[in-house]
């Protein structure tokens, strides 16, 4: 790969990565230039991401021992890559037209930090780099949610949203670690399949268990209910081509590791396709715009984890990309709504279509391609994945179709409520003139994706469709028959038509079931009991064992070697004591002999004992 094509991937990342950073530290003296820099970094990010993908451009380089950075717009990452560009470019837009609560500059900064992180994780070749864009996405998204931190209720969702991800992210760790213990060395992503033993196992179940909680699957999908307490561009990024799309992405890349391991794949594909129906219920019975927007991301997400069990790569990635531009136009609408209207009610936004006819227009674009109505691209991929579904299990099939049905139930539910003629004088006094974003950035931001949803129905075509199988590496996969796609399309009108003749009407379904639906199958409240809960006991009675048990031997330990010290300092440093004074004593009685011949006659003493010798030598040699 030329250095250039490598600069390439490099920036891809870096520019976002760098201006958000700068944004975010300038603090408040950014603010009025902050929007205006960030739209003009999407577009250049955008710009290199088509460039990118274009030349598939790869880089590596050295970070750990035996563990580089990669990075690569090759395959499924190019038009991934392109995709999160093109969504960061429209919310951007969106953004720099309303108000975010003060604090521009951070929220611009934080808000190109997520996308940067989530072009590292399209484009990360090896399980360290993914990690890292994993780590920063949660960590942006944490600081996005609770923006507007002075009010508890959203710094109060933000933790929640953060605790629950991250417990499921330790599932990475989990797989690294097992890579590298199966032989994986590098952590190429490539590789992970090649796991030896039980360690693939192990490896398969992580990076599941990281994926469902990043992509709000059950059982983790209640954060994303709490992180609607987020600002509404947060929300269409978040929803749209960011972190709830990572996990579905991960599992995309990854289906060969899911297939490796025997038991993966079907246990994604049934994930997939529960949540999606359960998940879609859920929409169904909210009364909220953004809570029922986001349990359809739980719901056709649901579809591309799916796709990912059952391999069907090409649909799998077509629905991600369709739903991103369906996803961030219905945001951007109901943050629209919410900014000039003041509710996301969907009682008191009756005839908010009607109102603003060309605002009603691109969200009804939005939710019918969430309802899988033909010819919006979501029906295509809709389709596409169900007929992968279809090749392996007909019972998998009939669930993705009666999820699909009910997309298309909740879907037109939300448009039945926004196109309902109200009073004129009810519609006047619930008009928040003064929050009006600008038009021309909205008309923008709107328009995009708008004219994005229908355009990529072109790529579930025969050719286009195989062309985008070879893109992504996965073959075109199995397309749905005449009959299949007859009975869907059907299926989806049919729903679609009953649920307009219903409109607001109670539903048939006991209210305890409504109320458990609205509550998010209770799931929050199911954690807390089935987690939450124990891991506190848990951390209660270890908290106690360390007061009695540990906190009382410690010092029951230093007790015991103070009165040690005590007794030794009576009885063993007395003995030494004395011992050292006997010595002493001895050694001043020595010293005191030693001195006695000191009598300064010494000179004298040495003259006898010469003239002793000598005449003892004298005798000796008169004798003999």
């Amino acid at each position: 790969m030329s250095g250039q094509a490598g600069a390439l991937v490099w920036a891809l990342a870096g520019v976002p990565a760098a201006t958000g950073g700068v944004l975010a530290l300038a603090g408040r003296r950014a603010d009025r230039v902050a929007p205006g820099t960030a739209v003009a970094a999407a577009l250049g990010t955008l710009a290199l991401a088509v460039a990118a993908a274009r030349e598939a451009a790869a880089v590596s380089a050295p970070f750990l021992e035996g563990l580089p950075l990669g990075l690569s717009a090759a395959g499924m990452s190019g038009p991934l890559a392109v995709t999160v560009a093109g969504a960061t470019v429209t919310v951007l837009l969106f953004a720099a037209a309303g108000r975010e609560g003060g604090a521009r500059a951070r929220f611009h900064g934080l808000m190109l930090l997520f996308a940067a992180a989530m072009l590292v994780t399209v484009t990360a070749t090896t399980l360290t780099t993914l990690l890292l864009g994993w780590e920063v996405m949660g960590a942006a998204s944490w600081a996005l949610i609770g923006h507007r931190w002075r009010e508890p209720a959203r710094t109060e969702a933000a933790q929640v949203a953060f605790v629950t991800t991250r417990a499921a992210d330790l599932g990475l760790y989990v797989a690294a670690g097992a890579a590298l213990a199966g032989g994986v060395g590098s952590l190429r992503l490539d590789r992970l399949p090649e796991a030896a033993g039980p360690w693939l196992h192990v490896v398969t179940a992580g990076v599941v268990t990281a994926a469902l909680g990043k992509s709000a699957q059950l059982p983790f999908a209640f954060w994303l209910s709490r992180a609607m307490q987020g600002p509404s561009a947060v929300s269409a990024l978040l929803h749209s081509a960011t972190m709830v799309a990572a996990g579905a992405y991960l599992l995309l890349r990854l289906s060969p590791l899911t297939a490796a391991s025997g038991w993966g794949g079907a246990a994604v594909a049934w994930a997939g396709a529960v949540t999606a129906l359960a998940l879609g219920l859920v929409a169904l019975a909210q009364r909220d715009l953004k809570q029922l927007l986001a349990a359809s991301t739980c719901a056709q997400t649901g579809f591309m984890v799916l796709a990912a069990g059952v391999a069907a790569t090409t649909g799998g990635t077509l629905q991600l990309m369709a739903h991103a531009a369906a996803k961030s136009l219905a945001f951007l609408v109901s943050g629209w709504w919410l900014a000039r209207l003041g509710t996301k009610s969907l009682t008191r936004l009756r005839g908010a279509a009607r109102r603003h006819r060309a605002v009603g227009a691109a969200f009804t674009v939005a939710a019918l391609g969430l309802a899988g109505v033909p010819p919006l691209s979501l029906w295509a991929a809709k389709d596409l994945v169900l007929a992968g579904a279809l090749a392996h299990d007909p019972w998998l099939y009939a669930v993705g179709l009666a999820a699909a049905v009910v997309s298309a139930c909740y879907s037109v539910k939300a448009l039945w409520y926004v196109w309902q003629p109200v009073e004129r004088e009810a519609a006047g006094s619930a008009v928040r003139r003064a929050a009006s974003p600008r038009r021309v950035p909205v008309a923008v931001s709107l328009a995009v994706p708008a004219a994005a949803v229908p355009g990529l129905a072109v790529l579930a075509l025969p050719g286009p469709r195989a062309a985008l199988g070879r893109a992504v590496g996965g073959g075109s996969g199995p397309a749905p028959g005449a009959g299949e796609l007859l009975l869907s399309a059907g299926l989806a009108v049919v729903a679609g038509c009953a649920a307009w003749v219903l409109g607001g009407r109670r539903t048939v379904l006991p209210p305890a079931v409504v109320a458990a639906a609205r509550d998010w199958l209770r799931l929050e409240r199911a954690a807390r009991v089935c987690l939450v809960r124990p891991v506190r006991r848990l951390a209660a009675a270890l908290a106690a064992f360390d007061d009695r048990v540990l906190d009382r031997c410690v010092h029951a330990l230093a007790a015991g070697a103070v009165r040690c010290a005590a007794f030794t300092d009576r009885r063993v440093e007395a003995a030494v004591d004395a011992a050292v004074e006997e010595v002493g004593a001895a050694g001043r009685r020595l010293g005191r002999l030693a001195r006695r011949p000191q009598s300064g006659l010494l000179h004298q003493y040495l003259a006898q004992a010469v003239a002793a010798f000598t005449v003892l030598a004298l005798v000796l040699v008169l004798v003999r």
